[in-house]
């Protein structure tokens, strides 16, 4: 008796180690279309993405970090695009020397990989398996070559940008005076809306191959941006538009049908690791978690995240704001321009603000809620300056 109980005792724990593995996707599809603006999907004739979004878990506007990109500075040494980047892969918005990129946490036990026609992302291509980065491919031409990634390796963690749409959206930004769309993406005859609605067709082709080889039940495809876009184009620091883009999971377990009213884009890397049973590249006290909400095994009811991503963004742009009419009211007040110095080297308060030239001291902070409860002393100290002084 004692044996056919630990007999079936047995076969209950693989059935059972069965069950969690099959909930386990093979591989997770990271689909970026560089500069998605969050309104793209309904304003834009995107029948692949509406219908993805229809039989997936979609977030309308998922947050990202300013996409702000210096190109002098501690910042630019050791990265050569835009902040949402490094903290999209990394998971945190510390960004510190010595931390772990998601696909380090995947390679080299298994194969990762990643496609795009551009080098500009460079810095965060670290640890991946293959890594294409060529200014002269297509944006049809990126997805034929994931395509034969796929056929040639067995992928883990694959991340495909379509580089153009973002690259269209700064030419109308800077160079389309006298043109129908001039600062305006969805104008009349603007090649960006020509850029996304091609994006759509070739993630169309993208999923198609996918279920045609079997590897669509087996994966999660992850589509979004990484930053978002202005509507007069690229993304500028203090346009709300550029921190937001829709956000899309289908596949392997994930559930139907369902809207979650937040992410954070620092919340993928965890949750691509949770989804592919790693490791999360960094802990600290400024990374993202993932987000289980995803997956229909679990309710989505209670969803409420906070969002630190929005907020801290929201004080960017207002500090920015703030700062400029204090630089204006020291034009004819001295006193001002003690204040403004005081602020920066912690005379009046506790900290200096954690603004975006400040990005590599973040981690300073030591969690997240103290770099907002920082932030806020010292907007709080501005404005009163500021009203002192009108």
């Amino acid at each position: 008796m004692r044996k056919l109980q630990i007999l079936f005792a047995l076969i209950i724990l693989a059935v059972s180690s069965a069950t969690l593995s099959a909930k386990k996707p093979e591989r997770v599809i990271l689909f970026l279309i560089d500069g998605l603006h969050w309104e793209a999907p309904q304003k834009l004739n995107m029948p692949v993405l509406n219908a993805v979004i229809k039989e997936g878990t979609y977030i309308q506007k998922s947050y990202m970090i300013i996409p702000h990109h210096p190109t002098v500075g501690d910042y630019s040494k050791s990265n050569s695009c835009s902040f949402p980047n490094p903290m999209m892969h990394q998971g945190t918005i510390f960004l510190k020397p010595g931390n772990k990129m998601i696909q380090e946490m995947i390679s080299p036990k298994h194969q990762t990989a990643f496609v795009v026609n551009t080098n500009a992302y460079k810095s965060v291509g670290r640890g991946f398996s293959t890594c294409i980065m060529d200014n002269t491919l297509t944006d049809n031409q990126v997805v034929l070559q994931a395509i034969e990634v796929l056929k040639s390796q067995d992928v883990r963690f694959l991340r495909v940008h379509l580089q153009s749409p973002g690259v269209i959206g700064t030419k109308i930004a800077m160079n389309s005076e006298g043109k129908p769309y001039s600062r305006d993406i969805f104008g009349k005859d603007s090649p960006y809306i020509n850029a996304i609605e091609n994006a759509d067709k070739l993630l169309g082709q993208f999923i198609d191959y996918l279920k045609k080889t079997g590897k669509w039940e087996t994966s999660v495809l992850i589509i979004t941006s990484d930053h978002g876009q202005s509507k007069v184009g690229w993304h500028p620091m203090l346009d709300e538009d550029s921190w937001s883009t829709p956000l899309v999971f289908i596949g392997n377990e994930i559930a139907r049908g369902r809207k979650l009213s937040y992410f954070e884009h620092t919340d993928l890397a965890p949750t691509i690791a949770w989804l592919l049973g790693v490791k999360t590249p960094n802990n600290d006290g400024g990374a993202g978690k993932s987000v289980k909400e995803i997956k229909a095994e679990f309710d989505a009811g209670n969803y409420n995240p906070p969002m630190y991503i929005k907020t801290i963004n929201q004080q960017i742009k207002l500090y920015n704001l703030l700062n400029a009419r204090m630089v204006l009211a020291a034009e004819k007040d001295n006193y001002i321009s003690n204040i403004i110095s005081s602020l920066s080297n912690e005379n009046l308060t506790p900290e200096p603000f954690y603004h975006q030239d400040r990005i590599t001291d973040w981690y300073k902070a030591g969690s997240t809620q103290h770099l907002i409860e920082a932030n806020e002393i010292v907007l709080d100290k501005m404005k009163t300056v500021l009203n002192k002084n009108k």
